[in-house]
């Protein structure tokens, strides 16, 4: 666990932007029980935890792709964090709509973006990967060099992983999973004994048997 982690699930805990219920799940929209909820559009509203992660995403930007020429949000949640960022880098930016408009020019990537340009994508959590991963076939369709992704939040599933393998694209985090529940533990956010429900979880969301206190 490196400092920048520990201090990005600090932050994030304190705000609640990631939520650990794992006494009373969730339910997901696919009807799956999670001990987890994860807005991270919650920094946006608190100034030192956003400061802390937006300063965190342009250093990382700046010591993993160097050549970066363009930052790019994903929608609509990776948008304000890319704007930040590239304010803070002093570096251009845009974002990929989900699909393309139906008036206008038809944009679905908006920003100024030439082909050959190295980009690097803004996002703001990694579950499965789908997602983001189209973001970045839309960008590459479009001639852009996608240099990788950084992220606030990853949950490490391995289907997002493996469709990150598969892409064949990188993705640096701020923080995980494995780091917010330990410290979420260490801050009593949650017991020490729930820290296994919650990895149970996260390695097969579809199996619920953490729920009756898998170990």
């Amino acid at each position: 666990m490196t400092e920048t982690q520990r201090l990005i699930a600090k932050g994030l805990l304190s705000i609640r932007a990631v939520f650990f219920r794992p006494e009373e799940p969730f339910t997901w929209a696919s009807g799956i029980k999670s001990p987890v909820y994860c807005d991270n559009r919650l920094t946006l509203t608190a100034p030192e935890v956003r400061n802390d992660v937006e300063n965190a995403l342009a250093e990382t930007i700046k010591q993993n792709y160097p050549g970066c020429e363009v930052l790019m949000g994903t929608s609509t949640a990776g948008i304000a964090h890319a704007a930040i960022t590239g304010h803070i880098l002093g570096m251009p930016m845009g974002y990929v709509r989900s699909g393309a408009k139906d008036h206008g020019r038809g944009n679905q990537i908006e920003g100024k973006l030439e082909k050959g340009q190295k980009v690097v994508v803004v996002e703001d959590l990694i579950s499965t990967g789908g997602s983001v991963i189209e973001v970045v076939n839309v960008l590459r369709e479009a001639g852009a060099e996608v240099l990788g992704i950084v992220s606030i939040f990853t949950y490490g599933m391995q289907k997002g992983i493996d469709r990150l393998a598969e892409a064949n694209v990188k993705n640096i985090s701020l923080t995980n999973f494995d780091v917010i529940a330990e410290v979420a533990a260490e801050e009593n956010y949650i017991k020490q004994e729930d820290i296994a429900k919650l990895i149970a979880f996260r390695n097969n969301p579809s199996d619920e048997s953490w729920i009756g206190g898998a170990r």
